[in-house]
């Protein structure tokens, strides 16, 4: 569908500020954000690569000293947003939020750069960013794994990307909403509120923010002070697999580093333990309350995307991933539609991601290739039907959230025009 490539394209266009790309172009989201920013460079990898890389320059230029990538930069003041850059009250050159997210990045900066067959004289042009994003990598090293256990702690739920998701349902009611909360949320006013997070969740969601800003953002103390720790199965599976992408770019520019190979191994030996093999089925830590965590959500199949070295468990996770889908007519839905917590419409509850889904169609690539094409054409199926949502039912398919969404559009463009 040659049209809607074009309509794809003019969508990113269109979402487009000043080197940088709003996930819609509605009010809903007025910033930059971290992930999306990394997925839409991708999309715009495909036909124009000196947007593709103002986006990620763009984004790594919000670069905290200590090393962290925040998830949002607020280019422009703008207060429409709950938490605003004043709610938030940090970032140096440029106002942002003092969390971070899935660091996919690197591996999105690898599959370009790969693409593009460069030459080591064009490689070494970006070694500056490489390297930015190495300090990144050791920021989330020395900060959100203090102890060395290998496995990574997300902060806050918004560090997930999958913000309002039942795994956080148990960590979070734990949580003590502060009792002089002031904030005024817009997003439910732009978008059905049936569709959105509930009030209860952002009251928990601005409760930790404000702890944070207390603590003034030091990630000393945040480590263990939180009132929100998690070790995420999705997260940890994204960040392996970002790490070894980044290890390989960093062997481009022959800066190698052996540190990380070790963390590598170490990482990947404690997620594998994460896995019951036994019952097909994945725990995630709750660390703060001392316990685990076991919902069936799409982000627990990322595991095929970090590629552990571990066939039997792969193997398992593709059986365990066809019968995740089976009562549902669209695919993925981010939580199993089986299990109690699971409502079609509700943001990260129960719709189909795109970028899940391409994230899985990456994984599968080497190890079940008719699968992995299944999805790939499923996906862009929705898509064509649907046009370029936020998210959208897995019962009947129907767009939901955003409408003009730029990882949509961007991820469209990608699995449309590289199926290899």
């Amino acid at each position: 569908m040659n049209r809607l490539i074009k309509v794809a394209k003019k969508t990113l266009i269109n979402n487009r500020k000043l080197n940088y790309t709003l996930p819609t172009n509605t009010k809903l989201y007025p910033a930059q954000w971290n992930w999306d920013s990394a997925f839409i460079a991708l999309g715009y990898s495909n036909f124009n690569l000196n947007y593709s890389f103002k986006e990620i320059e763009t984004l790594v230029s919000g670069q905290w000293s200590d090393g962290m990538i925040p998830h949002i930069l607020f280019h422009v003041k703008d207060l429409s947003y709950t938490p605003n850059y004043k709610a938030w009250n940090c970032g140096k050159k440029i106002s942002s939020s003092g969390i971070t997210q899935p660091p996919i990045l690197a591996s999105i900066l690898r599959i370009i750069i790969e693409r593009q067959k460069f030459s080591k004289k064009e490689i070494k042009k970006y070694q500056a960013l490489i390297l930015k994003i190495k300090k990144y990598f050791k920021w989330f090293i020395k900060y959100r794994d203090p102890k060395r256990t290998g496995l990574i702690s997300i902060l806050h739920p918004w560090e997930s990307g999958y913000d309002n998701s039942p795994l956080w349902d148990k960590p979070m009611s734990k949580i003590k909403i502060d009792s002089k909360l002031e904030y005024k949320r817009k997003d439910n006013q732009i978008v059905n509120k049936n569709q959105r997070p509930l009030k209860i969740d952002y009251d928990r969601y601005v409760t930790i923010k404000n702890h944070f800003r207390q603590m003034k953002y030091d990630p000393k103390k945040l480590f263990y002070k939180s009132k929100f720790n998690v070790v995420d199965v999705g997260f940890n599976s994204l960040f392996l697999k970002a790490l070894k992408d980044l290890n390989f770019l960093l062997g481009l520019i022959g800066k190698k580093n052996s540190s990380f190979k070790k963390y590598i191994l170490l990482n990947e030996s404690k997620l594998i333990k994460l896995f019951n093999l036994k019952k097909m089925k994945f725990k995630n830590k709750d660390l703060k309350n001392n316990t685990e965590i076991e919902i069936p959500s799409i982000t627990n199949f990322f595991m095929l995307y970090a590629d552990l070295n571990n066939n039997q468990i792969n193997t398992q996770l593709i059986k365990s991933l066809k019968k995740y889908y089976k009562n549902d007519k669209y695919f993925f839905p981010s939580i199993s539609s089986n299990h109690k917590s699971f409502e079609d419409k509700r943001y990260w509850r129960g719709p189909v991601w795109i970028n899940c889904n391409w994230i899985i169609y990456q994984g599968l690539k080497n190890k079940d290739k008719k699968f992995s094409e299944i999805i790939r054409k499923q996906t862009i199926n929705l898509i064509e039907k649907q046009k370029f949502r936020e998210y959208y039912s897995s019962k009947t398919g129907l767009g939901l959230g955003a409408k003009n969404f730029s990882w949509s559009a961007a991820l469209y463009l990608d699995l449309k025009l590289n199926n290899t």
